[in-house]
């Protein structure tokens, strides 16, 4: 069997980069999956698109959603994401740089399982992507795939 997969939702190439690097840094050896938009992202979670192709039944354990992404936000990806019954269960951590009190009710309110503030520090965020990389690739228990 496969390794997960993680699904990176990230448009920024510096913190792409950076979150590639913590998660090698951190011996997590997980495909990333890397989309740079929210339309890209939901190509790829629906098979749709350059994703149509791929085994939709292949999910990734877990999505790491940025909010600020190009032709559809974070906000938007989580709302079809929850709203339809092959990726509503899915496991989102919301990974952004912002600290607005309204972007955290509207993740939690939208289903996100988590949301991580990204510390501006690398030492701090090598430690955060440990923390998740243990949490959500080797603790948690995903939804069962009949769910």
């Amino acid at each position: 069997m496969p390794e997960p997969v993680i699904l990176l939702v990230e448009d920024n190439p510096d913190d792409e980069a950076l979150t590639l690097r913590a998660l090698k840094k951190n011996n997590i050896r997980n495909e990333v999956v890397v989309a740079r938009d929210g339309r890209e992202a939901l190509d790829y979670l629906f098979g749709e698109g350059m994703y149509e192709s791929r085994d939709v039944r292949v999910k990734p354990q877990v999505i790491l959603l940025d909010l600020k992404l190009p032709k559809l936000d974070g906000f938007e990806v989580l709302r079809a994401m929850r709203g339809n019954e092959h990726t509503r269960l899915l496991p989102v951590v919301i990974l952004t740089s912002s600290n607005e009190e309204r972007d955290r009710i509207n993740g939690y309110g939208l289903g996100a399982n988590s949301y991580i503030r990204k510390p501006v520090e690398f030492g701090e965020f090598i430690e955060a992507v440990k923390q998740l990389g243990l949490y959500w690739l080797i603790l948690n228990q995903n939804a069962p795939a009949a769910a």
